[in-house]
């Protein structure tokens, strides 16, 4: 979603303009794409009301989702718009609504993965507005999952863990190199959730380790908490159905820590 007109590398050189023999260069700035953090009500509010300067289609993916370039002076610099009518499409359920119950819920469980996405309407039709992130690059455009340096590998390693965890919570039916995306910082970005949300207790990842502290707050959800963010997104049967996708997890999660020990099966940042 964010890189196809923006190209970061994943080592920044930056030249010390007038720098003399044994002057140190400047080290080099690693930018983080998740600008959002902290500032989310910020980013909906612009989204919701930033003014379209431009609206082109992306020319990738099935959904046929446009660019949104915006007037400058605000927070952000365009979104993807993706006006996604509720149905079956190339043999997948989806909606743009399960675009923006899946930042909802990221937020809920202060997950800080996947872009701000509010609802938005553009030429009488409703559709979800993401955040265009940039800089990020998907896995896909670095041709395949990127190896992080090895300061970089523990704390990689475990955003994978949680990402994993998020697409069986939602049963996200479609998790592509596509969809992942990294930033200069080694930011795992999370986009494209129009498939998940379905009524599937289908989970896409085998689950080894999980993180603990994510762990908990998905156990803390129940029906009402879960209804306040979401219900204007999902509707009951889907809302149910995160929380038997939970159970599931639940037995398999009980099962690994039988067989290989809590200590190896529930990770912590800190360990």
């Amino acid at each position: 979603m964010g890189s196809i007109r923006h190209v970061w590398l994943p080592i920044l050189v930056v030249l010390a303009l007038g720098a003399g023999p044994g002057q140190a260069a400047a080290a080099p700035e690693v930018v983080d794409a998740r600008s959002w953090i902290g500032r989310e009500a910020e980013f909906e509010a612009a989204l919701i009301a930033a003014r379209v300067v431009e609206l082109e289609p992306i020319g990738t993916g099935v959904t046929n989702p446009y660019r949104a370039d915006v007037a400058a002076g605000g927070p952000i610099e365009a979104f993807a718009w993706k006006p996604i009518t509720a149905g079956m499409h190339h043999g997948f359920y989806e909606s743009y609504k399960s675009e923006v119950a899946a930042y909802e819920l990221d937020k809920l469980l202060g997950l800080g993965m996947v872009p701000v996405t509010v609802e938005r309407r553009i030429d009488g039709q409703y559709g979800a507005a993401c955040m265009w992130v940039t800089p990020a690059k998907t896995f896909g455009q670095l041709g395949g999952p990127p190896k992080p340096p090895a300061e970089e590998k523990r704390r990689w390693n475990l955003q994978l863990t949680r990402a994993k965890m998020f697409d069986n919570l939602i049963s996200n039916l479609d998790p592509n190199l596509g969809n992942w995306m990294v930033d200069p910082a080694w930011n795992l970005i999370l986009i494209d959730h129009s498939r998940a949300f379905t009524r599937s207790q289908r989970m896409v990842h085998e689950l080894i380790r999980v993180d603990r502290d994510l762990w908990e707050r998905m156990l803390a959800l129940d029906e009402e908490t879960l209804t306040q963010p979401l219900g204007k997104w999902l509707g009951r049967a889907q809302i149910r159905s995160i929380l038997r996708r939970r159970d599931r997890m639940t037995k398999v999660i009980a099962r690994l820590v039988e067989e290989h020990g809590e200590k190896a099966v529930l990770v912590e940042a800190s360990d």
